[in-house]
């Protein structure tokens, strides 16, 4: 199971940004198709089920980035010169 690692206000910051840009890529979509329009609708999407699920893969990656790291200072030994 996936445990949530972004609090409930940002995933409601999520969900209403992503609705709103999904709403605009769309009625942009209906006048000019076009693909930035798509991807635009994509990543609008993917905010949206961030939010709902409140996890954030990117989140998730940088926090596991951060945990190898501390692993890897913790494990070094200092060099003291004679």
């Amino acid at each position: 199971m996936v445990t949530s690692n972004i609090s409930i206000i940002n995933a409601l910051l999520r969900i209403t940004f992503g609705l709103t840009a999904l709403a605009w890529a769309t009625a942009n979509m209906a006048r000019r198709p076009s693909v930035s329009s798509f991807i635009i609708a994509m990543i609008a999407a993917m905010k949206v089920g961030e939010g709902m699920t409140r996890f954030c893969p990117i989140t998730a990656l940088f926090a596991n980035y951060r945990r190898v790291q501390a692993m890897r200072i913790k494990d070094v030994k200092p060099i003291h010169p004679a």
